[in-house]
């Protein structure tokens, strides 16, 4: 039950980075916080894999950090794809 924990601040995360980085409108609203939600999911179940438990402060600074590497990933994607626009309108002979 507390991996919800987790994906709920995944999520919070990736909806931070979603208002807060700039290039809004070349993502979809919901991208960001599906995938804080996945990476603070997915660290929490390799760590409780790894036996880690609910007592152990480990599984939840690692689990609530994680989301936090949207941040350079969101950048990426955001430069890549105003890259492509470019490329694109120039390609259409689009103003």
């Amino acid at each position: 039950m507390q991996i919800l924990l987790a994906l709920l601040f995944g999520a919070a995360v990736g909806a931070l980075v979603h208002l807060t980085l700039p290039g809004r409108e070349t993502r979809g609203v919901a991208l960001t916080p599906v995938a804080g939600a996945v990476i603070g999911g997915a660290v929490w179940l390799a760590l409780t894999w790894a036996r880690l438990t609910i007592d152990d402060p480990w599984l939840w600074i690692a689990s609530f950090a994680a989301p936090f590497l949207l941040y350079p990933i969101v950048a990426l994607l955001t430069a890549s794809r105003r890259h492509h626009d470019r490329a694109e309108r120039a390609r259409l002979r689009i103003a």
